[in-house]
């Protein structure tokens, strides 16, 4: 049985869910963060230690994994900013956790990469990044790594629904929605937690790369409608050709927290879908977005005039 694992990312959206379906007494978690006093959620965890540490820092990254039976690797960004870019969070900081995993002597990786990282079309940076470091893992000999590539992951405090909620609540009437056809299969953060603690101490899961969907495909409009209905909104989604779709992406690169870029616009170039079901593997039936997601929302007309949604969907 596994003692003492490290968990970086763990205070993202995965990691908290991941990190409540890892507690047990007998299992240590080292949490490292820049800002851990931000991240109470994860703090009152009885089995696990939150770190203030740079992890991007080798003597750091060393200090941490030292000791520790496995490692799981959550750390992703969607779009860049001056102080953090994808080369550096997606490929540099592999390299340095595989160089902390050798010295210390870890042989256990748990990897959270991209659906369809694997294509070698791709254009998109932060698809061509995640290519890069899986390829980084898989070629470590001395390395047992399972990597996990999910479809956009929804749940109470996701980053995709409640996004395109805030900007819902802020825009009136008609909505107007790059790359509307481009194809996602949501799958529940639960599910996505379960399957990667299943694989901790499964030697069937070492080598293995795993897609993982939902049970149904949705368009980008069709999400985005349904998060309106979820609101009590009404809302006309008009869907932008590839011209204007493009246009949008750059103009909106300039907006404060970038909610849309063109890095963006070229990862939907690629469906977020799957052709093969891996859940099957773990024996899971993967949760539905419909019995999921309603309950975390209320219509606007129901809200608590004490609660500003805006600030919910920032959780």
């Amino acid at each position: 049985m596994l003692k003492k694992i490290c968990v970086l990312g763990g205070t993202g959206f995965v990691g908290r869910h991941l990190l409540n379906r890892l507690a047990h007494p007998k299992l240590r978690i080292i949490v490292p963060s820049r800002r851990p006093e931000r991240h109470r959620s994860v703090m009152v965890l009885p089995n696990v230690q939150t770190v203030k540490a740079d992890i991007h820092d080798q003597e750091t990254l060393n200090q941490l994994v030292e000791g520790c039976d496995a490692v799981i690797n959550l750390v992703g960004i969607l779009n860049e900013s001056c102080d953090s870019k994808f080369e550096q969070n997606h490929v540099s900081l592999v390299e340095k956790l595989v160089k902390a995993c050798q010295t210390k002597g870890v042989s256990r990786v748990l990897h959270i990469s991209a659906l369809h990282a694997d294509k070698k079309e791709i254009q998109s940076t932060y698809l061509k990044t995640k290519a890069q470091a899986e390829q980084r893992l898989m070629q470590t000999t001395d390395l047992n790594v399972t990597i996990f590539r999910p479809s956009v992951i929804f749940g109470i405090d996701d980053s995709f629904f409640n996004r395109f909620a805030l900007l819902l609540d802020l825009i009136p009437c008609c909505f107007p929605l790059a790359c509307p056809n481009a194809k996602f299969a949501p799958v529940w953060v639960n599910d996505i937690a379960e399957v990667m603690a299943q694989s901790l101490e499964n030697r069937e899961t070492f080598g293995q790369s795993y897609n993982l969907c939902g049970s149904q495909t949705y368009t980008l409009k069709a999400l985005v409608e349904f998060t309106a209905q979820m609101m009590g909104l009404k809302r006309t989604v008009i869907g932008l050709n590839d011209k204007l779709s493009q246009l949008q992406a750059r103009f909106m690169e300039f907006v404060p927290t970038k909610p849309f870029s063109m890095d963006n616009y070229l990862s939907l170039q690629t469906d977020s879908v799957c052709n093969r079901d891996d859940f099957a593997f773990f024996n899971i039936q993967p949760a539905s977005l419909e019995v999921i997601m309603p309950s975390y929302f209320e219509p606007k007309h129901q809200r608590s005039k004490y609660v500003d949604f805006r600030f919910t969907a920032r959780r």
